[in-house]
């Protein structure tokens, strides 16, 4: 069994898959390739900068590369409102809907890894270690 950051890793993986998995449903027209390329850009660095932040060279590394995919996270689900509000994709989609849970919920655990961490590293420097 792998470790739960393993695991999370694999998550962003799947993350960033399945963005590219509506690519032709959404470049279809101008306005469908721009959030396209927006939703894109955010959703799959979310998952690269999230592997940084694994290899992060201290605690302050971690918290300030695990903040950045936290941003990317938001502004990806931002993009997937914006292309379910506009109707470029049915409401119904699968795919879409899949994606813009999973960024719900990868948000939601990256920010509480955030909070852990800063608590960690108050913790320490409280007393000195």
């Amino acid at each position: 069994m792998g470790s739960f950051s393993d695991e999370l890793s694999k998550r962003f993986l799947f993350f960033a898959v399945n963005i590219i998995k509506i690519e032709k449903q959404l470049c279809i027209s101008y306005s469908g390739r721009h959030l396209y390329g927006q939703l894109f850009r955010a959703g799959t660095s979310a998952g690269a900068n999230y592997e940084e932040a694994r290899a992060g060279e201290s605690m302050a590394d971690f918290i300030h590369k695990m903040q950045i995919v936290l941003k990317e996270l938001r502004e990806s689900g931002f993009w997937i409102k914006v292309i379910l509000a506009s109707k470029l994709i049915p409401a119904e989609n699968e795919v879409l809907n899949q994606i813009f849970n999973e960024a719900t919920e990868l948000s939601n655990i990256t920010a509480k890894s955030v909070l852990t961490a800063k608590s960690v590293l108050t913790a320490k420097s409280k007393s000195g270690k």
